[in-house]
């Protein structure tokens, strides 16, 4: 199966990614949307003439962001709502309220390297969030995404990957010493996983969901780990940050593509060792059984939830 190949690379920005391309009537969600790069993911979607809802924590910040994203892009169709991927219960209060059809989901959202940290539940604060979080919202998303009969999940993961698979016999740090890395590791394998398992099941109901690594951008996210290590040379802008979301999220090169890894604006090897955790996709990340298993595992998390699975 060829690699998907694009004429953008990781000097393209999420506003040339998106020149020329025409959303009007199509509705998007992006999670985290407050900050980094998804503040850029949201504008250029903005720019595509979608309507736009920036699912936040902080809905202060959202508000802030939502009117400079209409400012810039001249997009009136910019919504703020509150969304806490930690919470199972603001999980569901954000489906509730949802009304009509879903064209673009972008799971943005997340966390990295947290001091030990578990949910209500009992669940690892990292997992929780970046993977049974966005899990839940794209669950009770289903129906509203299957009605538009072509719509897209984007799941940003990292090439923090590459670090760790997914632990299925400890995934919230009972047995072994927590570390936050690991622990975000998995969580971002989990990120990629899940759009294995989602190709597997609703590709049939036109729904198709891709991974991706944003790149090395200065944000937030690094607030624990003491700041951004790549060297300068190696970073990209938010505006670079969000390309490759926004390339899953809009392009035509992307119809009827599923269940893949990109970087940079293409496709990623498939990589047989860590190498340094810079780039490609570890092939326990697109394996198919470890996609079965996390579905199924998540589910049983959830099993509280109203779920289509």
């Amino acid at each position: 199966m060829a690699l998907i190949a694009t004429s953008f690379g990781r000097h393209s920005t999420a506003a040339e990614v998106v020149k020329g391309i025409d959303l009007s009537g199509k509705r998007a969600i992006v999670t985290g949307a407050a900050s980094g790069i998804g503040i850029e993911t949201a504008r250029a979607l903005a720019l595509t003439g979608a309507e736009v809802t920036l699912a936040v924590r902080n809905t202060y910040a959202g508000a802030q962001t939502a009117a400079d994203i209409t400012t810039t892009t001249g997009n009136q169709n910019i919504h703020v709502a509150p969304l806490d991927l930690s919470s199972q219960e603001s999980i569901a209060k954000f489906v509730a309220a949802w009304n009509g059809p879903l064209h673009i989901l972008v799971n943005n959202a997340g966390v990295m390297a947290l001091p030990k940290q578990h949910t209500s539940e009992g669940w690892e604060m990292q997992f929780a969030t970046n993977h049974l979080g966005h899990f839940a919202l794209a669950l009770g998303l289903h129906d509203a995404l299957a009605a538009d009969g072509a719509a897209r999940i984007v799941s940003v993961s990292s090439s923090g990957h590459l670090a760790s698979p997914v632990v299925f016999d400890d995934i919230h740090f009972a047995f072994r010493p927590y570390d936050p890395l690991l622990a975000y590791a998995q969580s971002k394998t989990a990120n990629i996983l899940f759009a294995v398992g989602a190709t597997m099941r609703w590709f049939g109901d036109g729904i198709t969901a891709n991974a991706l690594m944003p790149g090395a951008i200065v944000t937030n996210l690094q607030r624990y780990t003491g700041g951004l290590k790549t060297l300068p040379e190696h970073r990209k802008t938010p505006e670079q940050g969000a390309a490759t979301s926004v390339l899953l999220a809009t392009s035509p090169l992307l119809d009827g593509i599923s269940g893949r890894y990109f970087e940079d604006c293409n496709e990623a090897m498939i990589v047989t060792n860590g190498n340094g955790y810079v780039s490609g996709v570890a092939p326990y990340a697109l394996n198919s059984d470890n996609a079965d298993r996390l579905w199924e595992e998540s589910l049983q998390l959830n099993r509280n939830l109203d779920y289509h699975d």
